[in-house]
């Protein structure tokens, strides 16, 4: 059974009020001592639409984030954190599975989203339901088929724990937690997961050069690709319909689930392509297990329809030898760096 996001969003607002009223109120919650955080912003890239005044970085914020993230007592059976659907071995996505595991023997409509570069997303998920990093935490906290919590039970649990209610009371100045507070510190957390040391990236430096294969890929990627999956950020979050059929099973068609416009069916976020030979699987239902089967369906098998995106009418025309050379570029997209970054990881 869906839950009512609409009322969740408004009772999270209203406890962010009540929190701010209380600790207005209580002088005996002690000393703030944060250390605040620039968000590094790599070479290139253009200004992070992250609201740091809604919700100031600081090293503290970013650690409990990180805490949070991996806690397996946010989740209802107390086995599903966070990490368990975003792995960091998958640049935080979902290793080898078409869709994630949840609660109780469940699986998710679709496959998890990496968790790459997301303080420059104007949309999260892959129907553009939530329009805050905060809010979108909202939907794998609570779904049922997911981590499937309350915000009062994970409160419970939460409280109940020493070291999280001093790291709360720290970073948020309240005597008590709050469920804004939880996701705005994994906002802070997933916030500093930035994806940009690969060797695509080291080329645009001019510290390295492309072989000829990656070379000859990358002219095909501008030629057929950069439009919708543009760099630096390797998308333009847009929401597109790029043909394919629809699962007779899931029946998921895509933003009309939000919009209710018959102009959206079937049409998803664009993902980024940074980091994809780590993500399998692929699309927003994980149906495809190699990059090759992403390209041979560009290639091949296009479905037309009243939603189709207009640059796919007639597919994209590879030779198998441009396939390759896709592929290769697509490769250097690869940031290993990103994937054994300690301070993204689970805390020891």
């Amino acid at each position: 059974m869906k839950r009512p996001f609409f009322y969740l969003i408004v009772l999270l607002t209203l406890a962010a009020g009540l929190s701010r009223l209380l600790s207005s109120c209580n002088k005996a919650v002690g000393i703030r001592t944060l250390t605040p955080v620039t968000l590094a912003v790599p070479d290139g890239f253009p200004a992070p639409l992250y609201n740091n005044s809604d919700n100031p970085l600081s090293k503290e914020g970013i650690e409990l984030g990180r805490r949070l993230f991996y806690e397996k007592k946010l989740s209802i059976d107390q086995a599903h954190p966070c990490s368990s659907c975003h792995e960091q071995i998958a640049s935080f996505g979902t290793f080898e599975h078409d869709r994630s595991h949840g609660v109780n023997n469940t699986h998710t409509l679709r496959n998890a989203p990496v968790l790459v570069n997301l303080a420059w997303a104007p949309y999260f998920h892959w129907d553009g339901q939530f329009e805050t990093l905060a809010l979108q935490a909202t939907h794998p906290l609570t779904g049922d088929h997911e981590m499937g919590e309350t915000f009062p039970g994970i409160i419970r649990k939460l409280e109940a724990d020493p070291g999280y209610k001093n790291a709360f009371q720290q970073v948020f100045n309240t005597a008590s937690i709050e469920p804004m507070q939880i996701v705005k510190a994994l906002a802070q957390f997933t916030a500093t997961m930035i994806s940009a040391n690969s060797r695509y990236d080291k080329y645009k430096k001019g510290q390295i050069v492309f072989n000829s294969q990656e070379l000859a890929g990358y002219q095909l990627f501008l030629q057929h690709c950069n439009s919708c999956h543009r760099e630096p950020l390797f998308t333009d979050h847009s929401f597109r319909n790029n043909g394919l059929p629809v699962d007779p099973l899931l029946q998921d068609v895509g933003r009309m689930r939000i919009s209710f416009l018959s102009s959206d069916s079937l049409q998803f976020k664009v993902p980024t392509l940074r980091n994809c030979y780590l993500s399998s699987n692929y699309m927003h239902d994980g149906r495809f297990i190699s990059i090759q089967q992403c390209i041979n369906h560009y290639r091949f098998q296009v479905q037309p329809g009243p939603t189709l995106d207009p640059l796919l009418r007639q597919g994209i025309t590879l030779t198998n030898e441009q396939s390759d050379q896709l592929m290769a570029f697509l490769k250097t997209l690869t940031d290993s760096s990103f994937i054994t970054d300690r301070r993204l990881a689970r805390p020891e």
